[in-house]
């Protein structure tokens, strides 16, 4: 079997739209975590402010190996649906930032981040039929996701 791309290619190719999700999140968050997200009423068990960075830059890694390890795998059908579903969960993973952070709005974010789980989930489905391995490695953003969608709910609730 020839593998799908060169280890460099596909380390560039892995790294981008990982990048480019932290990136755009980070615009749209940062900028309104010390005013409007820091007047919001928060549920129990919100962790403090500080341990988002560190969470989500390991979540990234893990996600562009993963990723990376599908841009490796063999070329077919299989390949081409997880990498459409890896690339549809990243898009959305940003666009919750926008959502929640940019727009205010716990609602919309609530409306972006339940299909960004379930397309979570679709990826690690996708990734075990070719990599047991890289599907592993996206079950903690999975489940970080799971957290935050608790959190997200809850901030809609406590502040609508």
């Amino acid at each position: 079997m020839t593998r799908a791309l060169s280890a460099p290619l596909a380390a560039l190719l892995a790294a981008v739209p990982v990048v480019a999700a932290a990136v755009l999140g980070n615009l749209a968050t940062i900028p309104n975590i010390p005013v409007w997200h820091a007047g919001l009423i928060k549920p129990p068990l919100n962790p403090p402010n500080w341990i988002f960075g560190p969470v989500w830059t390991a979540l990234y890694l893990l996600m562009a190996v993963a990723f990376y390890r599908i841009l490796r795998a063999p070329q077919g059908p299989k390949r081409r649906a997880a990498i459409l579903v890896f690339l549809a969960q990243m898009a959305l993973n940003a666009s919750w930032s926008f959502a929640f952070f940019a727009a205010h709005s716990p609602l919309l974010g609530l409306f972006v981040i339940l299909p960004l789980e379930a397309l979570i989930v679709a990826t690690i489905a996708r990734f075990a039929s070719l990599d047991a391995l890289a599907a592993r490695l996206l079950w903690p953003y999975a489940a970080w996701v799971g957290f935050a969608t608790y959190l997200n709910a809850a901030i809609w609730w406590l502040n609508g």
